[in-house]
This record gives C-alpha cells, sequence and structure tokens, in this order.
C-alpha cells in the first residue's frame, strides 16, 4: 500500500494515522474496523467477482466502501496493519460446523500479528460475532472481551486422528495447530505456519460458488455498534442487538427499505437488491456470521 492508500484506509475507519505500530493502536485499529466496515457477502449474489489480491482488496474496502468475507477484510486489514509497520503473519483456519465438524482447508484467513511492544496477538475482523479487540496470541488462559469469553488452546486430534499442524512458524520449528474457543465452543482450528494471500484463492471460489457454502444459501451484512451491540440485515430480517443481548428485529417489506437500511446503516450502496445464489443448497450449514 501506498502512502495515499493508507491516509484513505485510515479516514474510512475515522482514526488518525499512528506514531508507532503499538498494542493500543491495534486495539483501536480492530475496534473501528469493526464497527465502519462490515462481514457481508454480497457480493457472491450480486455476481461480483471476488479478488484476493491486495490491491483490489484495498479498492473494494476503501474506494467503493464495501465490506467482504475474511479472506477480503482481514486480507485489506492485514495490509493496513503491515503498512503501519506491524508483522503481519496471515493464517489459515477451519472453521467448525454442525456437530463440530471441521469445514475446507483455506476455511478461514486471520492474522497474527506482533507490536514493537513487544506483543503478539490474533486479530481477526472477518469473523463476523467474534471478539472486539485482538487475542493475546500466547495466553491458553480465558480472555475477556466485550463479544464475550475467549481462549486459545492447543487442538487436540482431528477427523483423521492428526493431533495437530507440522507447519514452521517465524524463526524454525514445529507447532500445534490451536482452537479458538468463544463461551466454550470452538469455533475455528488455526494452523501456524505462515501462508499469502494466493494460498486462500480455492477456499473463496468455494464459498463464493459452491451449494454447500453457508455462504452461496444466505446473504448477510453485519457490523459492531459505537455502543457495543450489533446490527445484522439477514436478506430482509434486520436485527439490533444491543451490548446486553436485548435483541429487536423487523422485516423489511420493499425493496427500497432493503437498500436504505444498507446504506443508512452499513454506508453500503447498492442498485439493486441481492437475490440469494442458491436458496435451495443442502450442504452442512456453518454459522451464517462466520466465515
Amino acid at each position: 500500500m501506498n502512502p495515499t492508500q493508507v491516509d484513505a484506509y485510515l479516514r474510512r475507519l475515522g482514526v488518525q494515522h499512528p506514531a508507532w505500530p503499538t498494542v493500543e493502536v491495534l486495539r483501536e485499529l480492530h475496534l473501528r474496523h469493526l464497527q465502519t466496515v462490515p462481514f457481508e457477502n454480497l457480493s457472491v449474489h450480486l455476481g461480483e467477482e471476488i479478488v484476493l489480491e491486495e490491491e483490489r482488496l484495498v479498492e473494494k474496502v476503501v474506494g467503493a466502501r464495501r465490506g467482504g468475507f475474511c479472506y477480503e477484510l482481514n486480507g485489506a486489514f492485514g495490509a493496513l496493519l503491515a503498512a503501519l509497520g506491524f508483522d503481519v503473519t496471515l493464517l489459515a483456519g477451519r472453521v467448525y460446523g454442525d456437530e463440530g465438524r471441521l469445514g475446507i482447508p483455506y476455511d478461514h484467513l486471520a492474522l497474527r500479528v506482533r507490536t514493537v511492544d513487544g506483543g503478539e496477538w490474533l486479530a481477526d475482523v472477518g469473523f463476523g460475532a467474534h471478539s472486539h479487540y485482538p487475542l493475546v496470541f500466547g495466553a491458553r488462559g480465558e480472555q475477556e472481551d466485550p463479544g464475550g469469553t475467549f481462549r486459545i488452546v492447543e487442538a487436540g486430534p482431528d477427523a483423521a486422528g492428526v493431533r495437530s499442524g507440522d507447519g514452521a512458524v517465524k524463526g524454525g520449528g514445529d507447532a500445534a495447530d490451536l482452537d479458538v474457543l468463544m463461551g466454550g465452543r470452538s469455533q475455528y482450528r488455526l494452523e501456524v505456519r505462515p501462508r499469502v494471500l494466493g494460498d486462500f484463492v480455492a477456499g473463496a471460489w468455494w464459498h463464493s460458488t459452491s451449494s454447500a457454502s453457508h455462504f452461496t444459501r444466505s446473504l448477510v451484512c453485519s457490523r459492531v455498534t459505537e455502543d457495543g451491540g450489533r446490527i445484522t440485515l439477514s436478506g430482509r430480517t434486520f436485527k439490533v442487538t444491543a451490548a446486553d443481548g436485548a435483541r429487536e428485529e423487523r422485516e423489511l417489506e420493499t425493496d427500497e427499505e432493503v437498500l436504505e437500511v444498507y446504506r443508512e446503516r452499513f454506508g453500503v450502496e447498492l442498485d439493486r437488491v441481492p437475490a440469494v445464489r442458491h436458496p435451495d443448497g443442502n450442504g452442512g450449514v456453518q454459522a451464517v456470521s462466520k466465515g
């Protein structure tokens, strides 16, 4: 990213250019990203191409003022962090679905971030309802966050009986895969081997084309609100969840109402209402706000 792109991205998030890549800066950027850039899969249903190249991702998030799913959001956010001086590693994950089954390889993209003040963090702005702030990567106890209680633990054997990954982390050596838990439930399994953006092309293609993918069978647009709650538009159902968990929802009757909510509540300008790509798909369903 060039300095002009960095400045434009920071304006999109509503933050000043930081002096140093510290943990406090990372925390602010992480939260502001969740509040301003929605988790959404609208491109899948609008027939828009999803290209996992840094320039295209930044243009979508900053130039077009859109959101995206994990590959796009964490891909763009990782590029911003690296341009600001953070040490960023892309990590691949597999999302837990029904009955604890793991999803496809390269199911999810998350970020391992090192700061100048010695911290190492799991940053993830592309998993829908998840932590509002980065998690301490090396901690194995409970981590309290406005989004819930989280833990990062060494993963047990998978369905094939394989206990851990064999990926070399920065600095050499082997390390086990990790499970990321929220409220005691496994959310995704994370490899610690460094990846590059191009590694995730097949996963993004599968999630945006397969009738077995939850992303092709449902519409979602969601973001964290300034008071710590969340707003979500799923198809024509608009949900407002307060920070204390209280929820209200209403059905939008007309296309004009749908487009207005996209515009006024998510900052997304559309010229037509997306239509679900595979409404009758019967593959394994995962939580619609994740991926």
